[in-house]
């Protein structure tokens, strides 16, 4: 099995008061987007971290029964924090896990299902999306990578990992840095 950990507790402070997941994007809760392609994707279980206001974002997610919801009640210290109460819900038994950020809307079930396919080829214990130079989220992790995950601290999040196993990873090729784009400003919705 293959799980997504959608990380969704953050506290969206560059947008004010607002909470950028239940902000709408074309018609569409913010979370919403990401969460349609992880839906339609190979991905078998999609791990919601949820932390800040998290009743009123899991209110207005779309159901589905790849879905099942983590609070991860220590938000307030990081991202480490929601990456490690996902990875409660990942067993040894899975082949591998993809951590998702839940502002990314553009990013397609395609671009999804490259990253599972190579989690399942199992060549590699790292599988990132890459354009030209850049490198973005979501990124892919073999489960032998699991207790590495349970020393990292703070703000610390996935790319961390890409940089230090660069010589384990597989650089998957999108064909447009679009997919990259994170909303975190009242701009990025217009």
């Amino acid at each position: 099995m293959i799980k997504a950990i959608l990380l969704a507790a953050g506290r969206s402070q560059r947008l004010g008061s607002e909470n950028k997941l239940i902000k709408k994007f074309k018609d569409k809760h913010l979370i919403n987007h990401i969460l349609s392609s992880l839906v339609k994707s190979k991905i078998n279980k999609i791990i919601i971290v949820l932390g800040y206001q998290s009743k009123k974002v899991k209110k207005i997610t779309i159901r589905n029964k790849k879905i099942i919801y983590v609070i991860n009640k220590k938000f307030k210290s990081g991202i480490s924090t929601s990456i490690k109460s996902g990875l409660k819900k990942i067993s040894k038994k899975d082949r591998g896990f993809v951590i998702v950020q839940s502002d990314m809307p553009f990013i397609k079930s395609s671009d999804i299902n490259k990253i599972y396919n190579s989690i399942k080829k199992g060549k590699s214990l790292v599988h990132v999306l890459k354009f030209k130079n850049k490198i973005g989220n979501p990124i892919g992790f073999d489960i032998l990578l699991l207790n590495k995950f349970q020393k990292i601290k703070g703000d610390v999040g996935a790319k961390f990992m890409v940089k230090r196993l660069k010589k384990n990873t597989n650089f998957i090729k999108v064909s447009s840095n679009k997919i990259f784009k994170d909303f975190d400003y009242k701009r990025d919705f217009n």
